[in-house]
Parts: structure tokens; sequence; C-alpha cells
């Protein structure tokens, strides 16, 4: 069983900070809804954005939904022997049930998280999505991988394909994808760093790449 998690994913309610800026206030009402109930969004909220702490690299949901969609479409999900977990910059993680279909098309994504950090579970009855505070350290503890790998521009270099030999000879290996748009984790990430390629890649890629690998050589 491979567990994937997409850290420190920047994916939040907007915070209260910015709640009356003209960007946020004017998008929610277009939305028919209050500012502190939409997501943080920097294609919608740029101006108000530039006024938070690391404002350049937060109010991207659309980095974690190309992650999950592509996850939550592969062979490995689709034959039980991947997890997948959304940490937030704001220390929770979104468990994620494996027959989950997460929307195609981005609005109707953003309205489900939206739902998510209101209740807490989506759909009620049969929480597809359930979300809670923990840290990464603390899930990582929880589900006792016998492997912690993070994916890192600095790691060790490792051929994708020798990568994912290494997932394939472990039991319950965990891999860490930050969920940001360029920059270093903010905090110390638990793990072997390592690097698949010799450029930047995007998140998205990088859990493609980690799953198609690890399929490989997974009978």
């Amino acid at each position: 069983m491979l567990h994937l998690v997409i850290a420190e994913a920047e994916l939040e309610l907007v915070p209260k900070a910015i709640l009356d800026h003209p960007a946020v206030v004017n998008h929610a009402r277009r939305r028919g809804k209050r500012p502190d109930e939409i997501l943080l969004d920097s294609t919608y909220h740029h101006a108000a954005i530039k006024k938070l702490p690391d404002g350049e690299r937060r109010g991207r949901p659309d980095i974690v939904h190309i992650c999950l969609l592509n996850a939550l479409e592969s062979i490995a999900n689709k034959e039980g022997k991947l997890r997948i977990y959304v940490h937030t910059r704001n220390d929770e993680v979104i468990h994620i049930k494996p027959e989950t279909r997460i929307p195609r098309n981005y609005n109707r994504f953003v309205g489900l998280m939206e739902s998510l950090f209101r209740d807490r579970v989506v759909p009620r009855g049969l929480e597809l999505l359930r979300i809670e505070e923990k840290s990464l350290g603390e899930l990582v503890e929880e589900l006792n991988p016998d492997g912690v790998f993070v994916m890192h521009e600095e790691g060790k270099p490792t051929k994708p394909k020798d990568f994912g030999k290494i997932l394939g000879g472990l039991e319950n290996p965990l891999v860490i994808v930050g969920g940001f748009p360029h920059g270093d984790f903010r905090s110390e990430t638990p793990g072997e760093k390592i690097s698949i390629y010799e450029a930047p890649l995007m998140a998205w890629a990088v859990v493609n790449e980690v799953i198609i690998n690890f399929e490989h050589w997974v009978p």
C-alpha cells in the first residue's frame, strides 16, 4: 500500500485579515456567499493575497485539484494499492476514500472543498472526504510507514523507475509531495529527500511519476 500525501497544500478559506478586501467581497457577492465561506484563490484574490504572509504562494486550490484527479484515476488507486491525503498549510488533514470521484470541473471542485471546510465531512453519511486538525508529523506517525520519502529538488538524485522499485519493495511506504507552487516546505518534513529530475516539476507531474513507477513494481 502506497500512502501519498499532498503536503502544505495552499488550500484554505479566505483568512480573516483580508475578509473585507474589495477583491474578496466582490467575488463572494458574485457567488452568493459570505467572504468567510469561500476558498482563497489567487486568480480572483491576487490583490488581497499580496497583503498576506507568504502571499506569493497562497491561494492555489488548482494544484490540489489536478493532483487528486490524477491520483484517484490511477490504476494503483483502482486496484486498492493507494491511499491519498491532503495536508494543508494550516495543519489540517483531508482523508480521501479511494472510491471518491473528484469533480473534473474546477468550479465544482471549489464548491466541494468549501462544503468540506464548513461541514467537516462530505457527503454526510458516506464521508468520502473528511477533514480534521492534524499536523504532517502526526499523520506520518498515525500511518506508521516502513519508509518515508519527501520529493524535493535538492534530494538524492534517483531515476523514477529506481524510486518505483524502492517503493515496490516496501510494505507500507509513504511519499510526501509539496502542494504549493514554488519554494520549500515551511517546516521540517520527516523522511528521506528524493529528487527524480534535474529541474523543478509541478506537483501533479511528480504525483504521476511516483504512482506510475510504483505500479511497475507492484504485482
